[in-house]
C-alpha cells in the first residue's frame, strides 16, 4: 500500500526471487517447503513519508501513475501472496493474507520475532550485506540472548554459540589480513 510503505526488500532468498509476471504460472518454482514444514520470511519496510533511495528518470511524457485504490485508504499495510500445490496436483492455489502495522515498538515484539531478527543479521554479517549498517556479531548476540525464550532442544543457545564462534574467526581474519599488510608493506620492493 503505497500510503504506508515506500519499499521492501524481501531478507535472503535472493535466488528464489520470481519475476512478478511468474507468480501466477505454475511452470515457475521459487522454491518446495515440504509438506508440515515451515518457513520464515522476513521484510524489511520502508515506510511511506521515510527517505529511500531510488532511482531518478524523466517524467513520462505519455502516461502517468494510475491512482490509488479504495483499499489504499485502510490501514492494510501489505497483503502476502502465496501460490501452493497440493502433493497430488499440477495446478496451484492461491492464499492472500493483509496486514496492518499495530504501531508496536521492536521490543513488544515476540521473542520468536525478535531472535528472527537476530538470525537475520547474522546471515547479514556471514554474507557482508550491503544492507548490514552497522551490525555486529556483538549487536546480534545480545538481541539473540534477550530473546531465547522458551529453548526446550537448546538450539537457540547453539545459535548463541555460532555467533561467539563467527565473531572469534572474524577477528582471527581481520587480524591476519593486518598482518599480511604490515608485511607487504614492511617488504623490500
Amino acid at each position: 500500500n503505497p500510503n504506508k510503505v515506500a519499499g521492501y526488500r524481501l531478507l535472503g532468498y535472493e535466488n528464489r526471487m520470481l519475476r512478478t509476471e511468474d507468480f501466477n504460472d505454475d511452470t515457475k518454482d521459487a522454491g518446495e517447503i515440504g509438506a508440515g514444514h515451515r518457513v520464515t520470511a522476513l521484510y524489511e519496510i520502508v515506510p511511506a513519508g521515510e527517505p529511500m533511495k531510488v532511482t531518478e528518470t524523466d517524467d513520462f511524457k505519455y502516461q502517468r501513475p494510475p491512482g490509488l485504490t479504495p483499499e489504499a485508504e485502510t490501514a492494510e499495510m501489505l497483503t502476502l501472496k502465496i501460490r501452493y500445490k497440493a502433493p497430488d496436483s499440477d495446478t496451484s492455489q492461491k492464499l492472500e493474507w493483509t496486514a496492518a502495522d499495530p504501531g508496536k515498538d521492536y521490543g513488544q515484539a515476540t521473542s520468536d520475532t525478535r531472535f528472527a531478527v537476530a538470525v537475520a543479521g547474522f546471515g547479514m554479517l556471514l554474507r557482508d550485506s550491503q544492507y548490514k549498517g552497522n551490525l555486529t556479531f556483538d549487536a546480534v548476540h545480545e538481541l539473540a540472548s534477550a530473546a531465547v525464550g522458551s529453548d526446550p532442544d537448546g538450539e537457540r543457545s547453539e545459535f548463541l554459540t555460532l555467533v561467539e564462534g563467527a565473531k572469534r574467526l572474524k577477528g582471527e581474519a581481520d587480524a591476519a589480513k593486518r598482518a599480511a599488510e604490515e608485511a607487504a608493506k614492511a617488504a623490500p620492493q
